[in-house]
This record gives structure tokens, C-alpha cells and sequence, in this order.
């Protein structure tokens, strides 16, 4: 199987690209603040997915979802800020945050799953 063929993987992409999109609407004074840091930890999730399946070792995968999920806290985290600075409604927002919260369950199914087979 292929880093691409997961399911979480799939879903962290279509987050990359909803962040991207979300991060239009904010104000361009936020570019190389609260924009740059989105995108990046919105990158780093689906990133890191595949450079810990690529790795080969259980023991990298689960330590690259571990990465993963910090990414994704702190993406989550962003976008509750964003909200309350009130750069966007909470109508925009949450479309993104519940894909946060799936994939982060997700995250956690997987590390769970592997964590069995050792």
C-alpha cells in the first residue's frame, strides 16, 4: 500500500486545500503571520503522513503521526483564533474544524492499529 491509497492522507490533502482557500479571506496584513503558519501546519499534516509511511518502520510511522497530529492541534488552534479575531465567521470556520477533529480521530485509530501489531 501506498501513502497515497490512505484514507487519512486523502482527507489531510482536502485540508490542505480548504486551508488554502480559507487563508484568501483573511486580511492580507496576515500574510506572513497567521496565513504563513495555517498553510504550513495545514502542509505539515499530509507531509508527514507520508514521510512516516515511506520510512518503512513502525516505529517512524508512528512517530510521523504523532508529528501529524501536533500539526493538526495546531492548525485547529489557528483557526479558533482567526474566529475569534474575528477574520472569519464561525459558519466558514467550521467546515474546517470538523475535518480537524475527523482526521484527528483518524490519526489515532491508525497510531492505535499499529501500535497492536508490535
Amino acid at each position: 500500500m501506498r501513502y497515497a491509497d490512505l484514507l487519512v492522507w486523502q482527507k489531510a490533502m482536502d485540508l490542505v486545500v480548504e486551508i488554502y482557500r480559507l487563508c484568501e479571506l483573511l486580511p492580507t496584513a496576515e500574510r506572513y503571520g497567521l496565513i504563513s503558519q495555517m498553510q504550513r501546519a495545514a502542509v505539515s499534516i499530509p507531509s508527514n503522513i507520508a514521510e512516516g509511511h515511506a520510512r518503512k518502520s513502525t516505529g517512524a510511522f508512528q512517530n510521523h503521526l504523532s508529528i501529524a497530529a501536533g500539526s493538526l492541534a495546531e492548525l485547529e488552534t489557528q483557526l479558533h483564533l482567526v474566529q475569534r479575531l474575528g477574520f472569519c465567521s464561525a459558519n466558514i470556520c467550521q467546515p474546517a474544524l470538523a475535518n480537524t477533529d475527523e482526521i484527528g480521530r483518524m490519526l489515532t485509530g491508525l497510531k492505535v492499529s499499529l501500535a497492536a501489531k508490535n
